[in-house]
This record gives C-alpha cells, structure tokens and sequence, in this order.
C-alpha cells in the first residue's frame, strides 16, 4: 500500500492483484497530470467518463462526482473497489459501463489513460464521443515515451480540436473538443485461420483483445501440437481471449463441456461470436475461484505475461496455483510459453510431472500432470 496527499488529504492505494515488486504503484504520473488539467480547464459538478483507471485511482480522487467508470477487465472492477473501501468512499456499483453500450448519460468529461493498444483507444474514443455533450471535453493521458503519431491521427478521427500539453513528469495530456459527427464505425477485427487441413474458418474479435488481427504465435504453436482425447469430456481454455484455442478443442471434441475464462470483458465477448454456444460456458473473471475444484480433465491456456506495458508473471504463477485445484487428480495441463519465462520452476512445485511436449528457439510447450496431490 502506498499514500498520496493531496490538497493535504492523504489517500491510501493498493494494487490489485498484490505484487511483491515494490517500486510499483496503483497511479502514475499520467494520473497526477489528469487531476492537475481538471482543476485548471474543467468547471467543477459535471458528469465524467474513466476509461482505464486499472486501480482505481482517479475514480477514488473522483468519487465526490459519482462518475461513470468503463470497465474492461474484472481485475479492474476489483481494484476499484479495492481502494474505494481503502479511501471510505463508497462503492462504485451502479456507476460502471460496459465498453459496448452507451452510457445512460451524457458525459461532459472523458477521462482516457491511453492504453497500450491502438485498437482498444480507438475503441474507447468511439465509445466516449457517441456518450458525450456536444460541449464536452475529453482528457487523454500518456506518458511521453510511449507516445505514437497514431494517437493524435486516431483522436483527430473523433475530434476537430486536438491540443497536447507541455510534458509534466514525462507525461502529457491530449485535450479533444468539439466532436465530430462519425458514422458508426467497425469495432471488430477479421482474422481468417487454418486450424488444419479440413478447417479453415475467418475469426472475429473486438479491438483490444490480444493480439489485434492475427492469431499469435504461441497460440498457433499450442494449437498445431494440442491433443484433445474423447475422455476429455470436460476443458477449460483459461485466459480464452477470442476463444481460438477453445474453438480448437470444440473441432477435436465436439461433445465436450468447455469453459473458457479471462479477464478481459472484450475478450469474452469476442469468443462468443466464434464458438457454437451449445455444451459452452463463458467466466468474466480475473481467477477460478467460480469453477468447482478436482473437476476438469483438461485445461488449456496461452497464459499472459504482459499488462500494458509492465511484464509480470505473478498472474500466470496464481493461475498456475488454480489450475492446480480445479483438476481432476488424473488431469492434465498444456501451457505455452515464450522460453525465457521460467514457468518450469514454478510447476515443478505443483504439478506432479511437467514434461516439455515441444519447443522452438522461442516457444516452449508444457504437459503438466497431476497424478498425485504434492504438498507445497
């Protein structure tokens, strides 16, 4: 937990989920920036719009305007409420937005820490300028080394007045106005995969869901070398993204109970526009703590690494750890993995056996069995 005071009011964040790196923090310097451009351009008692707030921050600073906040991911919503009740202001429910559906209300203020992908800012832009007043305003944060061309051509797609600030702290702030009249636009990508030589079908995805317009390659890599038997009968795809890897598993075992999971709200909803939905059960969440223990025979997962622009695998080792509870004692677990992650050393503790099925100079592929409960 760290503290920030402002205007003499000390504020308590945390970060979920909890990482052991303690030079991180729940707000950044964008963050900062954001309530500094507030209180200089932004009259005070309006509707706000957050997009992005992944711990939370700015709707704590922001409670006393009940804002709306647009939620992608579960972890987020977590960590919202998290440092709502840290900070005793209340909770948040009622107020948060699916990135899909227009806000209730109009907004007067847009609040966007721009995110690393492209494709999820324009998504929120598109979001942000069909839910705001005619006269209203929209913040976009970044900090200064990250920035690219593309996010003032994409917000000049939205908006006639596009102005950057100074640089404070390496960020910067990108003010929009008056918003342009924008036909409905195209939120998904096509992506036309070959799954083998009899299946060859054309995916869809929303912007922002890994790994924008094509199949990555570790999950191609999973899939060329995945073996689905009949007496696997009941799978879970974990962090499903799209739901290529479960439409895999569909194609090698129609009849099978699948489950897919992950944290991304976009990423469910993409995987439902490519699955037959028959015997298929969707998870919008950050863990497994929903899905019975001991019960599947089979689990999946390309399982992520990367959040923004921070690469941490105390996730994958959490999930690993719940993997390990929902198999069933004969189950088994098939991982990829880039080869400089050291997975291995944390399934070794719990898992039974962790046999590598196949390898690249950059991939690295895991059956991990579960024949008898070890003791950690």
């Amino acid at each position: 937990m760290k503290k920030f005071n402002h205007k003499g009011i000390e504020y308590r964040f945390s970060r979920y989920p909890e990482t052991t790196n303690r030079s991180l923090r729940a707000w950044s310097a964008t963050d900062e920036y954001i309530l500094l451009k507030l209180e200089e351009l932004a009259p005070k008692s309006k509707n706000i719009a957050i997009y992005n707030d992944r711990f939370g921050f700015l709707c704590c600073m922001l409670h006393n305007h009940q804002p709306f906040v647009i939620i992608e991911r579960k972890s987020q919503q977590k960590s919202v409420e998290q440092n709502l009740a840290l900070n005793n202001t209340g909770s948040q429910q009622g107020r948060y937005c699916s990135p899909l559906n227009v806000l209730p209300e109009k907004a007067d203020i847009g609040i966007i820490n721009i995110p690393k992908t492209m494709d999820l800012y324009r998504l929120y832009l598109d979001h942000v300028s069909r839910s705001l007043a005619d006269d209203g305003v929209v913040f976009c944060a970044f900090m200064t080394k990250y920035f690219s061309p593309q996010m003032l051509s994409i917000a000049e797609e939205y908006f006639e007045d596009v102005d950057q600030s100074l640089a404070r702290k390496k960020s910067r702030v990108l003010v929009l106005r008056k918003k342009k009249k924008v036909p409905g636009k195209k939120l998904t990508n096509s992506i036309s995969f070959e799954f083998d030589d009899q299946h060859k079908e054309e995916l869809k995805q929303y912007f922002g869901v890994f790994s924008g317009d094509n199949i990555d390659y570790a999950t191609q890599f999973l899939i060329r070398h995945l073996e689905v038997t009949e007496g696997d009968q009941k799978i879970l795809d974990l962090a499903s993204g799209n739901g290529v890897i479960g439409r895999a598993v569909q194609l090698k075992n129609p009849s099978s109970d699948l489950h897919l999971a992950d944290d991304s709200f976009l990423a469910i909803e993409s995987s439902k526009l490519n699955l037959n939905t028959e015997n298929t059960h969707f998870h919008w969440n950050d863990t497994l703590a929903d899905l019975k223990s001991n019960s599947f025979d089979l689990v999946v997962s390309n399982p992520p690494f990367h959040f923004g622009y921070e690469t941490n695998i105390e996730v994958s080792v959490n999930l690993f750890r719940e993997v390990a509870d929902v198999l069933k004692p004969d189950g088994r677990f098939i991982c990829v993995a880039n080869q400089h992650l050291n997975y291995k050393t944390h399934l070794d503790k719990l898992f039974q056996s962790v046999e590598v099925v196949s390898q690249t100079e950059k991939f690295i592929l895991y059956k991990c069995q579960k024949t008898v409960a070890k003791v950690i």
